[in-house]
C-alpha cells in the first residue's frame, strides 16, 4: 500500500515547478494590486482588475498548497497539473465571490460556509468523474 502511495506521489508533477509558478503568480497578483490602488480611482474597469489580481494574488500561495495536499493524501488517478490549476483557481474564485459579497455588504460566516462546500463539492464531483472515466487496457 505504501509503495502505491509513493508511485501516486511521483506522479504529481515536480515541487519546484510548483513554487516557482506560485510564487509569479503571487507576484504578478501583488505588484498588479498595490499598482491598482496607487495609480487608479475605483471606476468600473479597475475594479474589474481588482478581481483578476486578487485571484492572482490567491491563486498563488493556494497552488503550492494544493500541491502538498495532493502530497499528503494522493488519491488515484494522481493529480495531474491541471487539476492542480483548477483547485488552485477555485480557491481563486472563492476569494473573488467572497470579496464581491463583501463590497455588497452581503457577507456573512454561513454564507461564506455555504460557497465553501458547494465548491468542494463540485471539486469533488469533477474528481469523482475523472476516476469513473473508463479506458480500455493497453497491450
Amino acid at each position: 500500500m505504501d509503495d502505491q502511495a509513493n508511485q501516486l506521489r511521483r506522479q504529481l508533477p515536480p515541487l519546484h515547478g510548483v513554487w516557482i509558478t506560485g510564487l509569479v503568480l503571487g507576484g504578478i497578483g501583488v505588484v498588479g494590486l498595490v499598482l491598482l490602488f496607487i495609480l487608479t480611482v475605483p471606476t468600473l474597469g479597475p475594479r474589474w482588475l481588482m478581481f483578476f489580481l486578487v485571484t492572482l494574488t490567491v491563486c498563488g500561495p493556494a497552488l503550492p498548497a494544493v500541491h502538498y495536499l495532493h502530497r499528503r493524501f494522493p488519491s488515484k488517478p494522481a493529480a495531474t497539473g491541471g487539476v492542480l490549476v483548477r483547485e488552485a483557481i477555485l480557491v481563486g474564485a472563492y476569494a473573488d465571490v467572497m470579496l464581491w459579497l463583501q463590497f455588497g455588504k452581503a457577507l456573512n460566516f454561513a454564507l461564506a460556509a455555504f460557497i465553501a462546500v458547494g465548491l468542494i463539492a463540485i471539486e469533488l464531483l469533477i474528481r469523482l468523474r475523472e476516476r469513473s472515466t473508463w479506458t480500455p487496457p493497453s497491450e
